[in-house]
């Protein structure tokens, strides 16, 4: 079976530029800690991961930003708390007007229509045992909207094609597909209650290269057919670099840079962002050659007992004792970026 791909365009926006009525999600000082126990028979508490440490930003109606930052830095975990699928600590989750931080569980089974998840796993993530036609139609059948037979069959359709696949698949299983086709599957589900907002954790990483790009496009034509918006976290600054128009970077449970796309990548104002696009590799030999690299040294400290000051003055060659005892605040300028750096100060 082969893959169908669908070009679309995004538009760059500016941070911080956004009005009230074209926010969809404004989050704020948002926190989730793990508490880690000892003990068998009784337990208690010993420590606790800072897992999101304070994570502050906003998205705008039909907008997608990327989520940045090496593995255990918290953007999973950001992207599975701002829909509630992780219970946050503190902080405020305000979408479409509503702090859905402190919604109950009935609160948020309503609200889970307007708000749905791609997961990393084309394969885990879907029932082998269900049919394409049950896993995709899953949503209207938990929330009553599969009462006529007709339409139900008809809404399937049109959702598999949609996403570029042929309605006759429906009655398939999971295992008769590419992992780029499940994948697919798995964006037709997210659709179904026809959400404002889909978290997008991972959704390419374990798909082929030549695979990637169509799923990209996917989501791209998507979002210019039904305005949607995306928080998309990944790994790979290509993909983000291509469906992202705004990107935060993250870095041991903190945001610590927030740019437009072009901004981000033309200028990265912080030392860790310079050390993520500097670790790109580019395909010219001679450009490579006379690239500046920021070399970062030692580990990436633990998420149990993370450094004082700047989390990432350990490992920054231009860290000075105001980084070691001062946390940098996360300050806008007048450009519609904002740093995390206190050798950027607005």
């Amino acid at each position: 079976m082969t893959e169908t791909a669908s070009p679309a365009q995004a538009a760059p926006s500016a941070p911080g530029a956004a009005t009230p009525s074209d926010t969809i999600l404004s989050v704020r000082d948002l926190k989730v800690h793990f508490p880690v126990y000892k003990g068998v028979l009784i337990q208690k508490q010993v420590a606790k991961v800072h897992a999101v440490d304070g994570v502050s930003f906003e998205l705008k109606r039909g907008e997608t930003l990327g989520l940045v930052g090496e593995s255990g830095c918290g953007k999973s975990t950001t992207g599975l708390a701002v829909i509630r699928m992780l219970e946050p600590t503190a902080g405020s989750i305000v979408f479409e007007g509503e702090d859905i931080a402190r919604f109950d569980r009935d609160q948020m089974r309503k609200m889970r229509r307007r708000m749905q998840m791609v997961y990393q796993d084309p394969y885990g993530s879907l029932n082998p045992r269900m049919r394409v036609r049950d896993i995709v139609g899953e949503p209207l059948q938990v929330h009553g909207l599969d009462t006529d037979p007709a339409q139900y069959r008809d809404r399937i359709a049109s959702l598999l094609a949609m996403v570029g696949l042929l309605p006759d698949m429906a009655d398939r299983y999971p295992h008769e597909f590419s992992g780029g086709q499940r994948q697919r599957i798995g964006i037709a589900r997210a659709l179904a209650l026809e959400p404002g907002l889909i978290v997008c954790d991972e959704p390419v990483s374990a798909l082929d290269v030549s695979i990637q790009a169509q799923v990209v496009n996917v989501f791209m034509d998507l979002q210019e057919r039904m305005g949607l918006s995306y928080i998309f976290v990944a790994h790979d600054l290509a993909v983000v670099r291509h469906i992202s128009d705004r990107i935060a970077v993250m870095y041991l449970g903190k945001i610590v840079e927030i740019a437009s796309r072009d901004d981000l990548y033309r200028e990265p104002l912080h030392p860790y962002t310079q050390a993520l696009l500097a670790a790109i590799p580019v395909a010219d030999a001679a450009v490579e050659a006379k690239r500046q690299r920021l070399v970062v040294t030692g580990e990436v400290p633990s998420a149990l007992s993370p450094p004082s000051g700047c989390r990432f003055h350990t490992r920054c060659p231009h860290a000075t004792e105001r980084c070691r005892t001062e946390i940098p605040e996360l300050i806008g300028s007048g450009d519609g970026r904002a740093v995390a750096c206190h050798l950027h100060p607005a």
